[in-house]
């Protein structure tokens, strides 16, 4: 063999040891990943990130890549690098209903070398990493939170609830909790009736129900276990649910419910429709009645702009005649001037007259004012002094009334009767002393001898009486012509 060949032969297989040796000692590192490197030699363990070429001795280490984003999607059809696909999540709700929920997860690794070592440690590669632990704990969060629902309350409004709930134990981690019976508030529609004013508004409804419900502790804050995703420093960044899909009773329980809450719409609505057109036509009315109202006022405006014309020209017109009555006045004014001068001096000596009969009669009146005044007061005091000496006796009177009747007491009428009888002794004998008394000639017996006159007392009684009779009229006519005291006021 020639050398030649020989040396050809040795270069090629040099040159392929060469290159199969530089295979297995230079690695790169790409971005995106995180790569742990481990030397069996020296035993030094490290962690690179981002994209580089390293040297090392070949076969004495080994290159673990970590992809640092990672999604796992279940049942949702998601398009990109680093995806594991599994089938829709099944859960069991409170009320044993069941239900598939498409989700979406996307991890963060964390960038914490000491982290990674420690990934690395418990779960060797990447796929045992999703398998054991990412999937394993998306699928039991999503379960183990399904349970604090019943079918109809998370198909009936509480999935974005759900939602976040998920989101809260995948970062701070799973509730812990327990079993038990509570109560559950439920909105529904108020009955629908035409007199009902809040038919169309939601109001509670309080159930009783076995549910899985988080522990608290004594300041009310859920108690949970052990986060092992904070522990490895994997962050759940992103999560993503699709629509659930209800088994065959639950769909059929949420259609009628459906079903009874659409027709509750449709009655509401025909009566909120009924209620527009109410409105409607109130609201016509109302229009009708504003149109009139300003066209009313619109007449009404117009008139009084007319008005206001002929205020306007008639006050023109006025303005006009009282320039014009102005002048005649000026003019008059100086006719009158010179006639006043005269008239003022007239009247000048016409008031000094005036002032000095007035004078003379002030002087006058007040004289006979005086002359009056002292007569008034002389007329008061005699009126006072005449109702004190009115009241004086009226008061003696009753005083010796008072002492007569206290000191005769039931005798009082006795002598009353003799004191009249005394009086009138004191009337008639005053009379009788100028008399000369003649015995009667002219009285003759009529044939009764009991009408005769028996004793001289009964002659003298007749002729008191005709005493007393004259003195009387006597009295009488010197009344009337006697003048009367003036009444004093």
């Amino acid at each position: 063999m020639p050398f030649t060949r020989i040396i050809a032969i040795f270069s090629a297989i040099l040159l392929a040891l060469t290159l199969f040796l530089a295979q297995y000692s230079i690695f790169t590192t790409e971005s995106g990943y995180l790569y742990h490197y481990q030397n069996f030699l020296t035993k030094k363990v490290e962690v690179y990130e981002g994209p580089g070429i390293y040297f090392n001795l070949p076969f004495l280490f080994e290159i673990t890549r970590y992809a640092q984003d990672w999604t796992v999607t279940f049942g949702i059809a998601y398009g990109g690098h680093q995806l594991r696909r599994k089938g829709p999540i099944k859960v069991t709700f409170a009320d044993t209903y069941t239900a598939e929920i498409p989700a979406t997860f996307r991890y963060k690794l964390p960038r914490n070398r000491e982290k990674m070592k420690m990934i690395h440690r418990e779960f060797r590669n990447f796929d045992e990493l999703i398998d054991s632990l990412l999937i394993k704990l998306s699928r039991d969060v999503v379960v183990m939170t399904a349970t604090q629902y019943t079918g109809d309350e998370f198909f009936l409004g509480g999935f974005n609830q759900f939602k976040s709930a998920l989101e809260d134990q995948l970062q701070y981690g799973i509730y812990k909790t327990e079993r038990r019976q509570v109560e559950i508030e439920q909105m529904t529609l108020a009955p629908v009736s035409l007199e009902q004013e809040k038919s169309t508004q939601l109001h509670k409804t309080n159930t009783l129900v076995w549910k899985t419900v988080p522990i608290t502790n004594k300041n009310g804050e859920k108690q949970r276990m052990e986060n092992r995703l904070d522990n490895y420093g994997i962050e759940a960044v992103y999560i993503a649910l699709g629509d659930p899909i209800p088994e065959s009773q639950l769909e059929q329980l949420l259609a009628e419910k459906k079903r009874l809450v659409g027709d509750r719409i449709k009655a509401i609505q025909a009566q909120e429709t009924a209620k527009e057109q109410a409105k409607t036509m109130q609201l016509n009315v109302e229009i009708e009645r504003t149109e009139e109202t300003q066209r009313a006022l619109k007449t009404k405006e117009l008139a009084v702009i007319g008005k206001q014309r002929e205020v306007e020209e008639a006050k023109k017109q006025a303005d006009k005649e009282i320039v014009e009555y102005e002048k005649v006045k000026k003019l008059a004014v100086i006719d009158k001037a010179k006639e006043l001068e005269i008239a003022q001096a007239n009247r000048n000596i016409e008031v000094v007259e005036y002032n000095k009969v007035k004078e003379l009669s002030e002087i006058n009146k007040a004289k006979e004012l005086a002359i009056a005044l002292a007569d008034k007061e002389i007329q008061k005091a005699n009126f006072e002094a005449a109702q004190f000496e009115a009241k004086a006796m009226r008061e003696k009177g009753i005083a010796e009334a008072d002492i007569l009747k206290a000191k005769y007491g039931d005798r009082i009428a006795e002598l009353h009767l003799a004191e009249i009888q005394r009086q009138i002794t004191e009337i008639i004998y005053p009379h009788l002393k100028d008399i000369k008394v003649n015995m009667p000639h002219n009285i003759v017996n009529l044939g009764d001898k009991t009408d005769n006159l028996q004793t001289n007392l009964d002659v003298l009684s007749s002729f008191a009486a005709i005493g007393v009779m004259e003195g009387l009229e006597k009295k009488v006519i010197e009344g009337y012509t006697q003048p009367k005291p003036p009444i004093e006021k």
